[in-house]
């Protein structure tokens, strides 16, 4: 007796020594869910090593797509489907049948290649990022050493160039970096004197902001907003040089590139964050004691008094020397992706985004670091 799916589009019978898997109807694409149930409602997997041969004198029509589900059902019950012969088709169906078959093997390796392999896939972007860290650290030198040529030798820094990229990496910035701090200092003011309010201890809030906003919020703040800011615009400019072939026109000239396009920057980077980072003190702390006199009913008096008398020296000192080293590493990150810049117009896109999350890990990462090592060291 054959042995029948639900439907009859096909069925396994057995004849002579062999077992048929005959195929009826019509095999498309538009009834594949339903071929593969009836496929997988067969006991295929107990014919490993039967003789199976495909039958198709009862098939109206089949496209490949229906083809290729019939020779990976195959294939998945442990049958090689080499050994299938075929028996009943017409010639146009034969065609389709063998040619899937013979292109089974080519499907399967490129279906296994877009497997996704966690291990390697981890492996290459470890290694992306070991080869970029040693970009930036090839780059850190080169700046380091350029930086040094052009402080033994001050006639070999281009001033005009210098006070360019300050008024555009410092002066200009001041607004947006008053503007944030101050509202970032509003916010901090208030959500710890709700707190301190309950407890009655309203003039510890001068204290918390106060320390907060020296040490910590204002130098990791002002270096994120000017690495989206300045670190992109390095990465960009530069960028557009490259692909412009401006770079190489300066080394044709007989100049050094990193005397006349990376020195500006990285120094005007390294002066200005401190100044920046200053201003951004001063304005938290302002928004700061605008809330407390409001809302705490502690004068403005008070609120400097409060602060000269608890906050050292040291504090304002760790939160100033903060802003060079984060300025350092964010305009050499921006440079060294603008000067890496592939010669299209998409990468300059790119790389300025690169540029602007690299610096933020960074700035992030560094912070870090100097709140350890100032743990450790007592400070």
């Amino acid at each position: 007796m054959p042995i029948s799916s639900p439907a009859s589009a096909c069925r396994l019978q057995p004849e002579s020594g062999a077992v048929l898997l005959i195929l009826s109807g019509r095999w498309s694409l538009i009834q594949l869910e339903q071929l593969d149930r009836e496929l997988g409602g067969l006991a295929l997997r107990g014919l490993v090593g039967a003789n199976l041969r495909l039958d198709g004198s009862a098939l109206l029509s089949i496209d490949t797509a229906a083809a290729l589900l019939i020779w990976r059902s195959i294939a998945q019950a442990g049958i090689d489907p080499a050994a299938v012969g075929l028996s009943g088709f017409s010639e146009s169906h034969r065609r389709i049948v063998e040619l899937v078959r013979e292109r089974l093997g080519e499907l399967g390796g490129r279906q296994q290649a877009r497997l996704p392999d966690l291990l390697s896939s981890f492996g290459r972007k470890l290694e992306d990022l070991g080869r970029l860290l040693l970009l930036h650290l090839g780059f850190l030198g080169v700046a380091v050493s350029a930086l040094a040529v052009a402080l033994f030798m001050p006639r070999r820094l281009r001033w005009r160039e210098l006070l360019a990229q300050l008024s555009q990496t410092c002066t200009s910035a001041v607004p947006v970096i008053a503007l944030v701090m101050f509202l970032i200092g509003v916010v901090v003011a208030y959500l710890l004197g709700l707190q301190a309010a309950q407890y009655g201890a309203n003039i510890f809030v001068v204290d918390g902001v106060a320390l907060g906003m020296v040490r910590e919020f204002s130098p990791l703040l002002v270096a994120i907003i000017v690495a989206g800011r300045s670190g992109a615009a390095f990465t960009a400019q530069l960028g557009t040089m490259r692909l412009t072939d401006e770079i190489d026109a300066i080394r044709t000239l007989g100049l050094s590139v990193e005397q006349v396009l990376i020195v500006p920057r990285v120094l005007a980077m390294v002066l200005g964050l401190p100044l920046l980072v200053f201003v951004g003190s001063v304005l938290g702390l302002a928004g700061a004691a605008l809330v407390c006199a409001s809302m705490l009913d502690i004068t403005a008096s008070t609120f400097i008094a409060r602060i000269d008398d608890t906050l050292e020296v040291r504090h304002y000192l760790i939160g100033l020397a903060k802003a060079p080293v984060f300025a350092l590493f964010i305009s050499v990150i921006g440079c060294s992706m603008g000067m890496t810049v592939s010669r299209d117009t998409r990468a300059i896109g790119i790389n300025t985004t690169s540029t602007v999350v690299q610096s933020i890990v960074a700035v992030i990462l560094l912070d870090a670091f100097f709140a350890i090592l100032m743990q450790e060291l007592g400070l």
